[in-house]
């Protein structure tokens, strides 16, 4: 018995020539599909060009404000230690390496905390400025400064007013706003400049430029202070060089506490501040009275204070010379070393009539 095939199971033999005209329609059909798989890749690229093309200037503007801020504080610092110079101070530090290290771990402590600013009130400012006005400006942008420094201020300020369970006075809060609105404007407008670059397609290098502009006027203020105090417009400040003589006379702390020191190296105190340790971490002071003795601290021959011993109150310290030598000052330092808290003498002169 013959097996019948089913219509449709054995192909039917086809015609070179309609391979051929097939062959061609599906390379046809291949060429018009990979055209059009081309052309939507290539809208796709000029999609993503244009969106590259147009980017927002963000990096451009965190860059930019950044250098800016290092730029201003590297400035201020200078003039900071110009001024400190010429008023007393507790002297800079010695030696090479140890400038080194201060100027690293300054740098890069600026470097930190210019991106820590930018990041919390430069760049709120610039979106700020964007939503005020339909044009962006550097009116604009300069408009949104002192917004971001009001907001910044009343954060911090409220923070610590918590922690210290007492605000500041009003004067105060208003002269941190006016600083920071100071210090934040430049870097607030070179950043907006730099993102109007970048968006605007042109080639932008405005955070060389700011670096670059930075460091010449850091050089030009350096070299300024450094031919006013050459030239002796400006003297650096020594603290007075002193005697026995000169030591010996009547000091006040200026609320009723008094020591007289005699040339022979008498001392007698009265309601002198006794700052004692109580305990719980503060010096707590007691009135000091009665009489004992003094003598000058020197070192390399040179006097540098006196120390006082009163044995009544158990008093046992040595004072700084400090002030000028029409103002001179004997001082020791109380609380916590570095606390920058300080019990100053200041020497009573008796005027001829």
């Amino acid at each position: 018995m013959t097996q019948q095939a089913e219509p449709g199971a054995i192909p039917e033999a086809v015609p070179a020539d309609a391979k051929a005209e097939s062959g061609d329609g599906a390379e046809a059909v291949s060429r018009t599909e990979a055209g059009a798989g081309s052309g939507s890749g290539s809208e796709e690229t000029s999609g993503a060009q244009g969106r590259v093309m147009h980017p927002d200037g963000f990096g451009a503007a965190f860059c930019a404000s950044m250098a800016g801020l290092c730029a201003e504080a590297a400035v201020a610092g200078t003039l900071g230690v110009l001024v400190m110079l010429s008023r007393e101070h507790e002297g800079l530090p010695h030696g090479f390496m140890v400038i080194a290290a201060v100027v690293f771990v300054v740098a890069l402590l600026g470097v930190l905390v210019s991106g820590f600013v930018t990041a919390a009130a430069v760049m709120p400012a610039l979106a700020l400025a964007r939503r005020l006005g339909r044009r962006e400006g550097p009116l604009w942008n300069a408009a949104a400064v002192p917004v971001v420094s009001a907001a910044a201020v009343a954060v911090f300020g409220g923070v610590s007013a918590l922690g210290s369970l007492s605000p500041a006075s009003p004067v105060k809060y208003l002269l941190w706003w006016a600083s920071l609105t100071v210090a934040l404007l430049p870097a607030t407008l070179v950043a907006g400049a730099a993102a109007r670059r970048v968006r605007e397609g042109r080639a932008t290098r405005m955070a060389r430029r700011v670096s670059r502009d930075g460091a010449l006027a850091w050089l030009a203020v350096g070299a300024v202070g450094a031919a006013v105090y050459g030239t002796g417009l400006v003297s650096v400040y020594q603290p007075p060089r002193f005697d026995t003589e000169q030591l010996a006379g009547t000091w006040s702390d200026g609320h009723g506490g008094t020591v007289r020191l005699a040339e022979d190296g008498a001392a007698v105190a009265d309601g002198l501040d006794n700052y004692v340790w109580d305990g719980t971490g503060k010096d707590r002071p007691t009135d000091c009275d009665g009489a004992g003795t003094w003598k000058p601290v020197k070192d390399g021959g040179k006097i540098e204070g006196m120390s006082l011993r009163i044995g009544s109150c158990e008093l046992k310290r040595n004072w700084s010379v400090s002030g000028t030598a029409k103002e001179p000052r004997l001082y020791h330092e109380i609380g916590k070393p570095g606390s920058g808290k300080r019990y100053v003498l200041t020497k009573i002169v008796k005027h001829k009539k």
